[in-house]
């Protein structure tokens, strides 16, 4: 079964705004085993709409709308869906009291404009919007389900989970598709696939399997698709267990979920905990941590130190290993390092120094290069790494390397 996306407006075309409603669609629809055919964005501008609706409905069961519903005259897409089913607009009275009671819980006025949300093509059935007024719609012609909705990311996401999927389901019958994602760092794609091929290869029939790069990481994922449920889970459990052993090393969690909050949780586990000393990351590994909930029990503070006089006076660097060996070191982030331990006296500490650019590269130290130090209670270990990146990919990556350094000496498995 295909599904067609089709996004209205015209700020996502200028790249106004970023279009993060597909993106959910589709991982929603795949949940499903529904198939995304394709995905079709036009501005606020009727011939397009129509053409848009005319293209979707020739390759796709499902077409699902986002965009153009607002109260202000650019929101057309109302208008437009009556002239395509040939209807007429109607005012529906559950949607208009919505309306009404939506301004009245928010305490504002309500203008002549927001009535105009209460107005809807005859044919369809609403979907009631419980986060803003513009309520969806739902069309069936000729087998074909089209369902319009708001391009208000936060809108759409409620509705379509907790109407749009359950009334597909109704109508439609869906394979069971399973989907198991392994998330693996600090190996490349064509490295880990040269690794794994044998296994790839004697995969069933009925499994797919995706390479999803990403920076310093990579998404596994394996999708099994079938009728019965439990078989498919039993299955996918068999050959999950034959393809771990074979990347073990570079394997840090499951589902998507990230290295941050993996990390986080095996500090919690030993009762462990950390402090940082950041200098061209600027604060960015101590972000991914912090935006773990409950990462207060492990991560104790971050020192951002950039200049050579801050390393020198909040970590104690000595003077001399700046002068003669410079901030992008070995000698200088294990000082670093120390420092930071000692003044937090935490369980683990982490230092990074490097050149993120684009500016700032000699050829013996090229932009990207990052020395990383991470103390523990034993010993000092200090690894010398080459991005070559942007500026936010270099600083990106950094972060991922230093905390996979930790996980690996964590689990015992880091390389001295």
């Amino acid at each position: 079964m295909n599904c067609c996306i089709v996004t209205i407006g015209d700020e996502l075309l200028i790249g106004q705004v970023v279009d993060t409603n597909s993106a959910f669609i589709g991982q929603e629809m795949s949940k499903l085993g529904v198939r995304i055919h394709s995905r079709i964005s036009v501005g606020d501008r009727e011939e397009d709409i129509l053409r848009a609706l005319d293209q979707a409905k020739q390759v796709a069961d499902i077409i699902l709308i986002t965009g153009g519903l607002g109260p202000t005259k650019d929101d057309i897409t109302k208008n437009v869906l009556c002239k395509y089913f040939g209807v007429k607009l109607i005012v529906n009275e559950e949607v208009l009291h919505d309306v009404k009671g939506f301004f009245t819980r928010l305490n504002r006025p309500m203008l002549e404009t927001n009535l105009k949300q209460a107005e809807v093509p005859d044919n369809c059935v609403v979907i009631k919007n419980k986060n803003g007024t513009a309520p969806g719609m739902w069309f069936q012609q000729e087998k074909k389900v089209f369902v319009s909705m708001p391009g208000v990311p936060y809108e759409m996401k409620t509705m379509l989970t907790e109407e749009v999927v359950e009334r597909l389901k109704k109508t439609f019958s869906f394979p069971i598709i399973i989907h198991r994602t392994i998330m693996t760092c600090g190996i490349g794609e064509s490295f880990l696939a040269e690794l794994i091929k044998d296994w790839e290869e004697n995969l069933p029939s009925h499994f797919r399997f995706a390479y999803l790069p990403a920076l310093n990481q990579l998404r596994l994922r394996m999708t099994a698709t079938g009728t019965d449920e439990s078989k498919l889970k039993k299955e996918i459990a068999e050959q999950e267990n034959k393809l771990i052993p074979l990347i073990d090393k570079f394997v840090f969690g499951y589902d998507d979920e990230p290295l941050e909050s993996v990390v986080g949780k095996m500090l919690k586990e030993r009762n462990a905990n950390i402090a940082l000393a950041e200098s061209c990351t600027g604060g960015y590994i101590a972000h991914k941590l912090t935006s773990i909930s409950g990462s207060s029990s492990y991560f104790d503070g971050s020192l951002i130190t950039y200049s050579y006089d801050a390393k020198e006076n909040f970590l104690g660097v000595n003077h001399e290993t700046l002068l003669q060996n410079g901030a992008v070191s070995e000698e200088t982030v294990r000082e670093m390092v120390v420092g930071v331990k000692q003044k937090f006296k935490t369980t683990y500490a982490i230092a990074v120094s490097g050149i993120a650019g684009p500016d700032g590269g000699t050829p013996d130290k090229p932009v990207g290069t990052v020395w990383i130090a991470l103390a523990t209670e034993k010993e000092i270990i200090a690894k010398k790494f080459f991005f070559h990146r942007n500026r936010i990919q270099n600083i990106e990556m950094t972060c991922t390397a230093a905390l996979n350094m930790l996980r690996m000496e964590i689990l015992g498995k880091l390389d001295h």
